[in-house]
């Protein structure tokens, strides 16, 4: 079992358990306000400047092409320096045709050390497809890290679970 598969295997028992008569959890998720996080990033700084690519899925083939169950994804935008903070520039969402379904940001935003920003794609949302995939442009410090893209993707058929983890690459 490779690391992905047992990560979403982990994920996806944690949540069933902690379903089963278990307490309810009172944390209550944050609606991200992108314009509380805008910061006006110098194109002249010592920055430097990547993209990255993540694949997610708002639907997978369950039988055929005519057979198909809607999942809700989690995306993470993950700073994971200590003491940097990093910025995203520009975050794209495309559907399984390559067409820009959604734009989240108007202007730069910051993400500090060690702070997770997550965008969630319902499970009601299907205009992305079964190809559906987001590209981040970002900008870091030299010596930095560079920001982590993971998406969880879950849904249920019946009384049984499922889920995946996608990871994001650098692209050119």
């Amino acid at each position: 079992m490779n690391n992905q598969t047992l990560l979403a295997f982990i994920i996806i028992s944690l949540i069933f358990t902690s379903a089963c008569g278990q307490k309810e959890l009172s944390i209550e998720p944050k609606k991200l306000d992108w314009k509380q996080r805008v910061i006006k990033v110098n194109e002249d700084s010592s920055l430097l400047s990547g993209s990255s690519y993540l694949s997610v899925y708002s639907a997978v083939y369950l039988h055929s092409e005519s057979d198909f169950k809607e999942l809700s994804s989690t995306v993470s935008i993950r700073n994971i320096n200590k003491q940097d903070t990093i910025y995203i520039n520009k975050i794209e969402y495309f559907n399984t045709q390559g067409q820009l379904v959604k734009s989240f940001l108007e202007n730069s935003i910051y993400i500090a050390p060690m702070e997770t920003v997550e965008i969630v794609i319902e499970l009601s949302d299907t205009e992305g497809g079964t190809g559906a995939n987001f590209v981040f442009d970002w900008s870091i410090k030299p010596d930095s890290n560079e920001p982590l893209f993971e998406a969880v993707m879950i849904s249920a058929v019946g009384n049984k679970g499922f889920g995946f983890v996608t990871h994001g690459k650098k692209i050119n």
